[in-house]
């Protein structure tokens, strides 16, 4: 078993921490934009520059001043030792002048605030400073901090407690140690104005680089903004659309620069989408094209196939039953080939823009319709009508907003078991509930938007599977996954609803969950008034 040390321990909190601190200024960078990036990176590194500057000249003026104060101070020491060590054979003091070898009078002779005293065996005698008094008071702990200088010809700092810092050097001669210092007052204090001096230049010099580095960042990144500029207007256009034409181009693209790089590939880029689109639209065109003529051309022979059957079953005389069989599947086959032919003859004719007829539509006697055929075709569901009191009207085609609601019936019917409920709701919003008025219709879902009238078929049967619902409203995709043709569907009806529904200037939207699936149609309200006189202009 290993056993784990105190200093394995404590570094783990200690890479844990700045683990966290790293994180932390990552995510600080990444909520930020390109350009606040670059200007606090500029900041930060002049920031260090400036500080490093600042270090190294604080540094080399600190050695500077201290040097020379440690000459001044050797001056003074040997100026002291001197007054108290005359050379043999000197000539004594004259008149008026201090008696050599007086600590007192030669302290009194040196520079100002010059610290003078001599070392003992038993602490420091005659501490003096050079001031108009001359006298000089030493706690016990700077006797005892003075007294334990090695006398080496080092200049030592101390730190008097009356006095504050001095620059001392201890100085040994034939008659004793001594003790001689200045005050490093002046030096501290010209390393305060320089320190000053340094912050309030360098804070100056980030501000401004600030001001003017983000002022150059912003002129740089111009070509950027072009660029995003461009991408934010093409993602505006309907591409989805068909025949797209994308004039948006990034300008001034220099390949000679990163952003003219990105900009010439951006360019680049929307010329292939444009001429995928192009082929894109004429591929769908042609493809519509050929729907809409076989659909026509295949009218013909469909009409005439079914007349030659029902005219073979007029033939006089007995029938063999194989044959009877063979003409029913004959009428049959070709009664929901022409339904199928029609449907795409349909769709053919909303994929080109061919409008539809435009009058004014009575949607509650419409839906009454409906349901009343779809009861009758499916007696074993249980249809339920929640309609609003007064009739609402749309403006539309009678006939294709009867395939709409018909189809969605007929695939509640078809997609859910008998004992079904089966619920239809009309629920209409005016003028009036825009000024705060409530839904004239009632019942269960949300209340349709102002001027609009909102139609919902709701089943509670086992709803939609989750793999279907995706592509529940492109052609030709069923409920049922086989091919089967047992239920007549032909995979278009959905694709109809949509198609005609969104020809009528609305949409159609649906929710599916087991034990409740919904269909709601979202159409334009036609004023009631509007309907009486003539109604809305028609679309072009």
């Amino acid at each position: 078993m290993i056993a784990s040390t105190p200093g394995a321990a404590a570094a783990g909190p200690a890479a844990a921490q700045r683990d966290r601190a790293v994180r932390r200024v990552r995510g600080w960078l990444a909520a930020r934009t390109l350009r606040g990036r670059l200007i606090a990176g500029l900041l930060v590194l002049l920031a260090l520059a400036c500080a490093t500057v600042g270090a190294v000249t604080y540094a080399h003026l600190h050695t500077v001043l201290i040097s020379g104060l440690d000459q001044q101070l050797a001056t003074a020491s040997q100026r002291y030792t001197s007054c108290l060590n005359p050379p043999p054979g000197g000539e004594g003091p004259g008149e008026g002048e201090s008696p050599q070898g007086d600590p007192e009078m030669c302290g009194q002779q040196q520079a100002p605030q010059t610290f003078t005293a001599a070392v003992v065996s038993d602490g420091i005698e005659h501490p003096h400073l050079a001031t108009a008094t001359g006298a000089c008071y030493l706690s016990a702990a700077d006797r005892r901090e003075l007294a334990a200088l090695p006398a080496d010809g080092r200049p030592a700092t101390v730190t008097l407690s009356s006095y504050g810092r001095y620059r001392v050097l201890v100085t040994r001669t034939g008659t004793g140690v001594y003790v001689s210092g200045l005050p490093l007052s002046q030096v501290d204090s010209t390393l305060r104005q320089v320190a000053l001096a340094e912050i309030a230049v360098f804070s100056l010099a980030l501000l401004l680089a600030g001001i003017l580095g983000t002022g150059w960042v912003r002129l740089s990144l111009r070509p950027l903004r072009r660029v995003a500029a461009t991408a934010t207007r093409v993602t505006e256009l309907p591409l989805a659309s068909g025949d797209v034409r994308m004039p948006e181009r990034v300008p001034d693209a220099n390949p000679n620069t990163e952003v003219g790089q990105v900009g010439a590939a951006f360019n680049r880029m929307l010329g292939h989408v444009e001429a995928s689109l192009a082929r894109r639209a004429a591929s769908e065109a042609r493809l519509r094209s050929f729907a809409a003529d076989a659909s026509h051309e295949l009218r013909t022979p469909l009409a005439a196939i079914r007349g030659y059957a029902e005219l073979a079953r007029r033939h006089p005389g007995p029938v063999p039953a194989e044959v009877a069989h063979a003409i029913s599947r004959v009428e049959s086959e070709s009664a929901r080939m022409s339904v199928l032919v029609d449907e795409l003859l349909l769709l053919a004719q909303l994929d080109a823009g061919r409008p539809l007829a435009t009058q004014p539509v009575d949607l509650t006697r419409l839906v009454i319709d409906v349901t009343s055929d779809a009861q009758v075709a499916a007696p074993g569901h249980r249809w339920v009508l929640e309609l609003p009191g007064d009739p609402v009207l749309v403006r539309g085609d009678d006939h294709r907003l009867h395939q709409v609601l018909a189809n969605l019936l007929s695939n509640a019917a078809k997609h859910t078991p008998a004992g079904t409920t089966v619920t239809v709701l009309v629920a209409a919003s005016g003028p009036q509930d825009r000024a705060g008025g409530q839904d004239r219709a009632g019942g269960p879902g949300s209340p349709p938007a102002p001027g609009v009238v909102t139609v919902s078929v709701t089943d509670d049967g086992p709803g939609i599977p989750a793999g279907l619902q995706p592509t529940l409203f492109e052609r030709f995709v069923r409920g049922d996954s086989s091919r089967s043709r047992a239920a007549g569907s032909t995979g278009l009806g959905l694709a109809i609803v949509d198609a005609v529904t969104a020809a009528h200037q609305g949409h159609v939207e649906f929710s599916s969950r087991p034990g409740q699936t919904r269909f709601t149609i979202t159409l334009p309200r036609l004023d009631d008034h509007a309907g009486d006189s003539g109604g809305m202009p028609d679309p072009e």
